[in-house]
């Protein structure tokens, strides 16, 4: 594997191993009185984010870090780009730099895929339109191995706006690859025209589906993204698809509830489910920075120091 760019190129064993090598990021580093590894030494990792993702640029800069590797952060906001540069311009800036990896996130589907194929760098897609974020969709589902001792043969709930979300779209294929059962949950405006051909079962009626769900991954309305209206009201969203306390308590016993973050409180989930024991949203962020090690480190070392 030269490049992450979608969790559809992902095979079983190359996820399997990206999550195990994750599981051994964190007990090598957890406990060191120097919370870092040399694997990377005198490598360089640039980040190249095209949209403000502080949470995301923040997990990759202090992944690349833990492995003593030399982070650059590129703010394309601020850079020649705002000036007229073209993409490939950058991507030639970047590879005169000496970049041996390159994180980048773009508003537009399809550019950590053109930069591969520009770069001798090996790219990691970050987030690309409404394509895939890939890194997004490992952490979950190592924090899913995490708490429910695996994937294969899970229910996963993933509910929402499924039509804005490169969340789902990572997670649905990834998922099914790791042997889970998906479920995609959500009112009809906000699922999309192709849904159809995912590998997922696609339910527009929330309360049926939670009493037989292992997880239920809970998306953010994302109003930035949407240019007309999907639903009457968000009253009215909250009311059909909102997991409050009375929906949480339709889970089984050791169901987990997730979400990737930033949260719509009191919209897409209430305050309540949000900070209950049942939430997998914090180890989420911290478990982000373990797979981001696995993934920068198997790409530029081939797993081998």
């Amino acid at each position: 594997m030269r490049h992450l760019i979608d969790t559809k190129e992902l095979s079983r064993d190359s996820a399997e191993l990206i999550l195990d090598q994750a599981a051994e990021m964190a007990d090598a580093v957890t406990g060191r009185e120097v919370p870092k590894l040399p694997a990377l030494r005198g490598r360089t990792v640039v980040n190249l984010f095209f949209e403000d993702s502080t949470r995301t640029r923040v997990s990759f800069e202090t992944a690349a870090k833990k492995l003593s590797a030399d982070v650059v952060n590129f703010a394309a906001k601020t850079s020649s780009l705002n000036k007229g540069e073209s993409l490939k311009d950058t991507a030639l800036t970047l590879q005169a730099m000496g970049a041996d990896a390159v994180v980048v996130r773009h508003a537009a589907a399809g550019v950590p895929e053109r930069l591969s194929g520009w770069l001798p760098s090996h790219v990691v897609n970050a987030g690309d339109g409404l394509r895939g974020h890939p890194t997004q969709a490992l952490l979950d589902a190592y924090s899913l191995r995490q708490r429910l001792g695996g994937v294969d043969g899970k229910t996963v709930m993933i509910v929402g706006d499924i039509l804005h979300s490169r969340v789902a779209r990572s997670n649905v294929w990834l998922l099914s690859t790791l042997g889970a059962r998906v479920r995609l949950v959500g009112p009809p405006t906000l699922m999309p025209k192709d849904i159809g051909s995912w590998p997922a079962e696609v339910s527009y009626d929330l309360d049926p589906a939670l009493p037989d769900s292992d997880a239920v991954m809970v998306l953010r309305v994302q109003r930035e993204r949407m240019l007309g209206s999907f639903f009457p009201t968000e009253h009215e969203y909250s009311l059909l698809y909102g997991l409050d306390e009375r929906r949480a308590g339709k889970l089984p016993a050791d169901a987990v509830v997730m979400h990737p973050g930033p949260m719509n409180r009191g919209l897409e989930i209430a305050s309540a489910v949000a900070d209950s024991d049942r939430t997998t949203i914090v180890d989420q962020v911290s478990n982000g920075v373990w797979v981001r090690m696995a993934v920068l480190y198997l790409l530029l070392t081939n797993g081998e120091l």
